[in-house]
This record gives C-alpha cells, sequence and structure tokens, in this order.
C-alpha cells in the first residue's frame, strides 16, 4: 500500500465535493459513508488488520477514518441535493469533515512510521 498515495486521495475529496457543485455531478453517498470501499480502507480492513492490528496507531487510524468518510457522506449528500451553502460550510475550516481530514493525514503518515521503523 503507498500510504502517500492515501494520503493525496483523502485530500482530493476536497476539491471533487467543491467542482461537482458546478459540474452537476451527484454521489455515491451510502458507498462514500462506508470506509471499506477506497483502496486505503480495503486495505486497512484486509492486509493491515491482519498485520498491525494490535496496533494501537493502527487502531487510530481506522476509527479517523472510518469518522473521514462519515463527514465526506455528508457533503456527498449536500452534493446531491445541490445545497451549494452546505457543501461549503461543510468543507470549510473547523468543519468536521476538515477536521478529519486532518486527522486521517496524521494517521496515516504515523501509521508509515510504525511500519517502516
Amino acid at each position: 500500500m503507498d500510504l502517500n498515495n492515501a494520503i493525496q486521495k483523502h485530500a482530493e475529496w476536497k476539491f471533487k465535493f467543491r467542482n461537482a457543485i458546478f459540474a452537476k455531478e451527484t454521489f455515491d453517498a451510502a458507498a462514500i459513508s462506508k470506509d471499506n470501499n477506497c483502496e486505503f480502507g480495503k486495505w486497512l480492513h484486509g492486509e493491515a488488520k491482519t498485520l498491525y492490528g494490535k496496533s494501537a496507531i493502527f487502531a487510530k487510524c481506522l476509527a479517523e477514518h472510518a469518522a473521514f468518510h462519515v463527514e465526506a457522506g455528508k457533503i456527498a449528500v449536500a452534493v446531491n441535493t445541490k445545497k451549494q451553502d452546505e457543501v461549503e460550510r461543510l468543507l470549510s475550516a473547523g468543519s468536521g469533515f476538515s477536521e478529519t481530514s486532518k486527522r486521517v493525514g496524521v494517521c496515516i503518515v504515523e501509521l508509515r512510521n510504525e511500519i517502516s521503523a
């Protein structure tokens, strides 16, 4: 698993959501809300769980990643219902999405550091 790529892919969601409003795109909000649909989530729930499941950092990363996807799902619903103001509010600094996004990035770095040590 390329953990640097995982950080990048999760950071890209903010731009995807903003662009979707203007491009009139929709998302599968239910799928986005689940933390085991993205490549990183599949890895966390599969190989990583087997290899690192007893690690406190792994557990933290798993929880933060799940929280991120719940927040992303809320934004997907707002995009789908064309509520631009709500999308912007949900993406703003200090929002649940913004905070979980930061924490996921930190956890991935911590996990990467632990498994490469």
